[in-house]
Protein backbone atom coordinates (compact mmCIF):
# COMPACT_ATOMS: atom_id res chain seq x y z
CA UNK A 1 0.00 0.00 0.00
CA UNK A 2 1.29 3.25 -0.78
CA UNK A 3 1.58 5.95 2.32
CA UNK A 4 -1.15 8.30 0.40
CA UNK A 5 -3.31 5.41 0.49
CA UNK A 6 -2.97 5.90 4.03
CA UNK A 7 -3.25 9.46 4.53
CA UNK A 8 -5.22 12.45 6.21
CA UNK A 9 -5.69 15.75 4.89
CA UNK A 10 -5.25 18.22 7.26
CA UNK A 11 -6.62 22.19 6.11
CA UNK A 12 -4.32 24.31 6.22
CA UNK A 13 -6.70 26.85 4.44
CA UNK A 14 -7.59 30.54 6.34
CA UNK A 15 -11.16 30.18 4.79
CA UNK A 16 -12.06 26.45 4.84
CA UNK A 17 -11.43 26.61 8.91
CA UNK A 18 -14.82 28.25 9.46
CA UNK A 19 -17.80 26.53 9.12
CA UNK A 20 -19.91 29.60 8.22
CA UNK A 21 -18.42 29.09 4.39
CA UNK A 22 -18.37 25.79 2.78
CA UNK A 23 -19.53 27.42 -0.35
CA UNK A 24 -17.13 30.68 -0.47
CA UNK A 25 -13.83 28.61 0.72
CA UNK A 26 -14.22 26.11 -1.99
CA UNK A 27 -13.85 23.64 0.83
CA UNK A 28 -14.70 19.67 0.09
CA UNK A 29 -17.92 18.47 -0.41
CA UNK A 30 -19.40 15.85 1.90
CA UNK A 31 -18.18 13.39 -1.24
CA UNK A 32 -14.96 14.31 -1.56
CA UNK A 33 -14.18 13.99 2.56
CA UNK A 34 -15.93 10.63 2.56
CA UNK A 35 -12.88 9.42 -0.04
CA UNK A 36 -10.38 10.10 2.97
CA UNK A 37 -10.09 10.83 6.51
CA UNK A 38 -10.32 15.24 6.41
CA UNK A 39 -9.43 17.22 9.95
CA UNK A 40 -9.65 21.05 10.76
CA UNK A 41 -12.32 21.83 7.95
CA UNK A 42 -14.98 23.65 9.09
CA UNK A 43 -14.14 23.48 12.77
CA UNK A 44 -14.14 27.27 13.36
CA UNK A 45 -17.48 29.08 14.50
CA UNK A 46 -17.84 32.35 12.59
CA UNK A 47 -17.71 34.70 16.26
CA UNK A 48 -14.40 33.29 16.58
CA UNK A 49 -11.15 34.42 15.06
CA UNK A 50 -8.66 31.99 14.47
CA UNK A 51 -5.55 32.92 14.31
CA UNK A 52 -2.48 31.20 13.20
CA UNK A 53 -1.36 30.33 16.56
CA UNK A 54 -4.61 28.59 16.92
CA UNK A 55 -4.92 26.81 13.34
CA UNK A 56 -1.02 25.74 14.45
CA UNK A 57 -1.67 24.34 17.91
CA UNK A 58 -4.81 22.55 16.09
CA UNK A 59 -2.68 21.01 13.50
CA UNK A 60 0.02 19.63 15.66
CA UNK A 61 -2.73 18.08 17.42
CA UNK A 62 -3.82 16.11 13.81
CA UNK A 63 -0.02 15.59 12.94
CA UNK A 64 0.69 13.66 16.16
CA UNK A 65 -2.58 11.84 16.21
CA UNK A 66 -2.18 10.52 11.95
CA UNK A 67 1.44 9.55 13.27
CA UNK A 68 -0.17 7.56 16.46
CA UNK A 69 -2.39 6.17 14.07
CA UNK A 70 0.06 4.80 11.47
CA UNK A 71 -0.91 7.34 8.98
CA UNK A 72 0.44 10.09 6.71
CA UNK A 73 -0.80 13.73 7.44
CA UNK A 74 -1.34 15.74 4.14
CA UNK A 75 -1.29 19.12 4.58
CA UNK A 76 -3.23 21.28 2.13
CA UNK A 77 -4.07 24.92 1.45
CA UNK A 78 -2.03 28.39 0.58
CA UNK A 79 -2.38 30.59 3.92
CA UNK A 80 1.22 30.74 4.18
CA UNK A 81 1.08 32.47 7.58
CA UNK A 82 0.06 29.56 8.70
CA UNK A 83 1.95 27.04 7.43
CA UNK A 84 5.37 29.01 8.47
CA UNK A 85 4.19 29.36 11.88
CA UNK A 86 3.21 25.83 12.12
CA UNK A 87 7.00 24.58 10.83
CA UNK A 88 9.23 27.94 12.30
CA UNK A 89 7.04 28.64 15.18
CA UNK A 90 5.68 32.07 16.45
CA UNK A 91 6.60 34.61 18.27
CA UNK A 92 6.57 34.50 22.26
CA UNK A 93 3.72 36.43 22.70
CA UNK A 94 1.82 35.97 26.34
CA UNK A 95 -1.64 35.54 26.04
CA UNK A 96 -3.81 38.51 26.05
CA UNK A 97 -6.34 38.24 28.82
CA UNK A 98 -10.03 38.23 27.81
CA UNK A 99 -11.10 41.14 28.91
CA UNK A 100 -8.64 43.33 27.06
CA UNK A 101 -9.91 41.51 23.79
CA UNK A 102 -13.09 42.13 24.40
CA UNK A 103 -12.75 45.63 24.76
CA UNK A 104 -10.43 46.16 21.78
CA UNK A 105 -12.78 44.46 19.75
CA UNK A 106 -15.69 46.04 20.86
CA UNK A 107 -14.07 49.61 19.58
CA UNK A 108 -14.74 50.69 15.63
CA UNK A 109 -11.87 50.23 13.32
CA UNK A 110 -10.93 53.86 13.07
CA UNK A 111 -10.67 54.19 17.00
CA UNK A 112 -8.99 50.69 17.10
CA UNK A 113 -6.29 52.54 14.70
CA UNK A 114 -6.04 56.27 16.03
CA UNK A 115 -5.32 54.63 19.57
CA UNK A 116 -2.59 52.18 18.18
CA UNK A 117 -1.63 55.72 16.32
CA UNK A 118 -1.14 57.07 19.79
CA UNK A 119 -0.11 53.85 21.67
CA UNK A 120 2.37 52.02 19.35
CA UNK A 121 3.45 54.27 16.52
CA UNK A 122 6.00 51.70 15.54
CA UNK A 123 3.01 48.99 14.94
CA UNK A 124 0.78 51.33 13.13
CA UNK A 125 3.18 52.35 10.95
CA UNK A 126 3.87 48.86 9.72
CA UNK A 127 0.43 47.92 8.99
CA UNK A 128 -2.25 48.87 6.43
CA UNK A 129 -5.04 51.27 8.21
CA UNK A 130 -7.52 49.07 7.08
CA UNK A 131 -6.39 45.46 7.97
CA UNK A 132 -8.73 46.03 11.45
CA UNK A 133 -7.78 42.61 12.82
CA UNK A 134 -4.24 42.95 12.86
CA UNK A 135 -4.35 46.94 13.66
CA UNK A 136 -6.72 45.15 16.96
CA UNK A 137 -4.01 42.21 17.53
CA UNK A 138 -0.95 44.97 17.98
CA UNK A 139 -3.41 47.28 20.17
CA UNK A 140 -3.86 44.35 22.01
CA UNK A 141 -0.03 43.05 22.75
CA UNK A 142 0.93 47.17 23.45
CA UNK A 143 -2.28 47.00 26.34
CA UNK A 144 -1.65 44.06 27.44
CA UNK A 145 2.11 43.81 28.08
CA UNK A 146 3.19 47.38 28.02
CA UNK A 147 5.81 46.24 24.82
CA UNK A 148 4.87 46.74 21.29
CA UNK A 149 4.19 43.73 19.13
CA UNK A 150 7.34 44.28 17.08
CA UNK A 151 9.32 43.80 19.78
CA UNK A 152 7.66 40.32 20.83
CA UNK A 153 8.29 39.33 16.94
CA UNK A 154 11.46 40.15 16.89
CA UNK A 155 12.57 37.30 19.20
CA UNK A 156 13.42 33.83 18.59
CA UNK A 157 10.30 31.65 17.32
CA UNK A 158 9.13 29.17 19.54
CA UNK A 159 7.21 25.88 18.87
CA UNK A 160 8.50 25.27 15.30
CA UNK A 161 7.41 21.22 13.93
CA UNK A 162 9.82 21.74 11.21
CA UNK A 163 13.04 19.87 13.10
CA UNK A 164 10.72 16.60 14.36
CA UNK A 165 9.27 16.40 10.86
CA UNK A 166 10.73 14.77 7.53
CA UNK A 167 8.92 17.12 5.32
CA UNK A 168 7.93 16.57 1.78
CA UNK A 169 6.66 19.77 0.51
CA UNK A 170 5.22 20.89 -3.41
CA UNK A 171 3.88 24.03 -4.22
CA UNK A 172 1.36 23.52 -7.25
CA UNK A 173 2.10 26.24 -10.14
CA UNK A 174 -0.65 27.06 -12.55
CA UNK A 175 0.20 29.23 -15.17
CA UNK A 176 -1.39 32.60 -14.59
CA UNK A 177 -3.91 32.79 -18.06
CA UNK A 178 -5.33 29.31 -16.81
CA UNK A 179 -5.35 30.33 -13.34
CA UNK A 180 -7.59 33.25 -14.39
CA UNK A 181 -9.88 31.36 -16.07
CA UNK A 182 -10.41 28.73 -13.35
CA UNK A 183 -10.83 31.40 -10.93
CA UNK A 184 -13.40 33.38 -12.99
CA UNK A 185 -15.52 29.84 -13.48
CA UNK A 186 -15.08 28.89 -10.02
CA UNK A 187 -16.87 32.05 -8.87
CA UNK A 188 -19.53 31.42 -11.80
CA UNK A 189 -19.97 27.85 -9.97
CA UNK A 190 -20.21 29.45 -6.07
CA UNK A 191 -22.94 31.56 -7.24
CA UNK A 192 -24.88 29.36 -8.68
CA UNK A 193 -23.96 26.81 -5.49
CA UNK A 194 -25.80 28.98 -3.22
CA UNK A 195 -23.27 31.37 -2.28
CA UNK A 196 -25.52 34.50 -1.76
CA UNK A 197 -27.48 32.38 0.48
CA UNK A 198 -24.60 31.49 2.42
CA UNK A 199 -23.82 35.49 3.13
CA UNK A 200 -27.33 36.23 3.57
CA UNK A 201 -27.03 33.51 6.67
CA UNK A 202 -23.69 34.86 7.93
CA UNK A 203 -25.17 38.69 7.59
CA UNK A 204 -27.74 37.64 9.94
CA UNK A 205 -25.35 36.82 12.68
CA UNK A 206 -25.00 40.47 13.08
CA UNK A 207 -21.01 39.37 13.32
CA UNK A 208 -18.52 42.38 13.75
CA UNK A 209 -16.93 43.24 10.73
CA UNK A 210 -13.43 43.11 11.99
CA UNK A 211 -13.74 39.02 12.41
CA UNK A 212 -11.85 36.94 9.64
CA UNK A 213 -15.33 35.72 7.98
CA UNK A 214 -16.63 39.00 7.22
CA UNK A 215 -13.70 39.73 5.35
CA UNK A 216 -12.93 36.13 3.67
CA UNK A 217 -12.89 36.65 -0.24
CA UNK A 218 -16.10 36.92 -1.61
CA UNK A 219 -17.97 37.91 1.66
CA UNK A 220 -17.89 41.95 1.07
CA UNK A 221 -19.07 42.34 -2.39
CA UNK A 222 -21.89 40.29 -1.67
CA UNK A 223 -22.77 41.84 1.38
CA UNK A 224 -23.22 44.84 -0.66
CA UNK A 225 -25.14 43.67 -3.17
CA UNK A 226 -27.11 42.18 -0.53
CA UNK A 227 -27.70 45.88 0.96
CA UNK A 228 -28.26 47.10 -2.52
CA UNK A 229 -24.65 48.74 -3.06
CA UNK A 230 -23.88 47.05 -6.12
CA UNK A 231 -25.73 45.16 -8.20
CA UNK A 232 -24.81 41.39 -9.29
CA UNK A 233 -22.48 41.83 -12.21
CA UNK A 234 -20.34 44.22 -9.95
CA UNK A 235 -20.64 42.12 -7.19
CA UNK A 236 -19.74 39.14 -9.21
CA UNK A 237 -16.50 40.87 -10.48
CA UNK A 238 -15.13 42.46 -7.61
CA UNK A 239 -15.20 39.07 -6.13
CA UNK A 240 -13.44 37.73 -9.14
CA UNK A 241 -11.21 40.24 -9.07
CA UNK A 242 -10.55 39.96 -5.22
CA UNK A 243 -9.34 36.26 -5.83
CA UNK A 244 -7.74 37.12 -8.65
CA UNK A 245 -5.28 39.55 -6.69
CA UNK A 246 -5.45 36.93 -3.86
CA UNK A 247 -3.93 34.60 -6.11
CA UNK A 248 -1.25 36.74 -7.01
CA UNK A 249 -0.21 37.53 -3.11
CA UNK A 250 0.10 33.53 -2.60
CA UNK A 251 2.31 33.56 -5.71
CA UNK A 252 4.29 36.00 -4.27
CA UNK A 253 4.46 34.67 -1.03
CA UNK A 254 5.58 31.27 -2.85
CA UNK A 255 8.41 33.03 -4.74
CA UNK A 256 9.72 34.61 -1.42
CA UNK A 257 9.38 32.13 1.12
CA UNK A 258 9.44 28.20 -0.76
CA UNK A 259 12.10 28.74 -3.45
CA UNK A 260 13.67 25.65 -2.53
CA UNK A 261 10.36 23.51 -2.50
CA UNK A 262 9.93 21.64 -5.22
CA UNK A 263 6.98 22.76 -7.91
CA UNK A 264 4.23 20.69 -10.01
CA UNK A 265 2.62 22.80 -12.82
CA UNK A 266 -0.59 20.96 -13.68
CA UNK A 267 -2.01 21.11 -16.91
Amino acid sequence: MAATDNGVIINADASQVYADLPILSAAPTAEEQAQAPHRLFGVIDGAEACTAARWAALARTEIAAAHAAGQLPILVGGTGLYLRTLLDGIAPVPAIPAEVRKAIRALPPAQVRAALQAEDPAMAARLHANDSQRNARALEVIRATGRSLAGWQAAPPEGGLLPDVALRPLVVEVPREILVARIDARVGAMWRAGALDEVRRLAARRLSPALPVMRAIGVPPLLAHLSGDLDEAAALERWRFDTRQYAKRQATWARNQTGGWPRHAPR
